[in-house]
């Protein structure tokens, strides 16, 4: 299993946060790699443990456990981490999340908020085209592009 981002995701959510940086919104990177005992902790949340449902992946069923996804959020000019859609710090009249979510499209990420069943908004995976079952199953994505 792997123990870190994978190389191409982490140059991938390099060159977001410089992209969305250019067009004045500050991105930042809250989550990355996960491991698979922390995964089965996030899953925990809403059920066994107090707090909301925030995912429905067990470890090993998240990119995340592999090293192919990220999580953002966006910090306000005042210094505020906040996950809201609607904010427009940058003023350009589009909502600075879906700034940065037309960004990491162009870079090759898939959305979350574009799940069907599932919207979890501040995901973003790399996945290679390699399905959950693949890498359950020991396959590998490329360490380069």
């Amino acid at each position: 299993m792997p123990t870190g981002l994978h190389p191409v995701v982490e140059e991938k959510s390099d060159q977001l946060i410089s992209r969305a940086a250019e067009r004045g919104i500050n991105v930042v990177i809250t989550d990355d790699f996960r491991s698979a005992d922390d995964q089965d902790a996030l899953y925990d949340k809403g059920r066994s443990v107090d707090g909301n449902i925030v995912t429905h992946a067990k470890g090993g069923e998240s990119y995340h456990n592999y090293g192919l996804a990220i999580d953002f959020a966006l910090l306000t000019v005042e210094g505020d981490l906040v996950w809201d859609m609607g904010y427009d710090g940058n003023g350009s009249g589009t909502p600075d999340w879906m700034e940065v979510v037309t960004i990491a499209k162009d870079l090759g990420f898939k959305w979350g908020g574009d799940w069907a069943n599932f919207k979890d908004y501040p995901h973003l995976q790399y996945d290679f085209g390699l399905s959950i079952k693949d890498l359950q199953r020991g396959k590998r994505p490329p360490e380069r592009e």
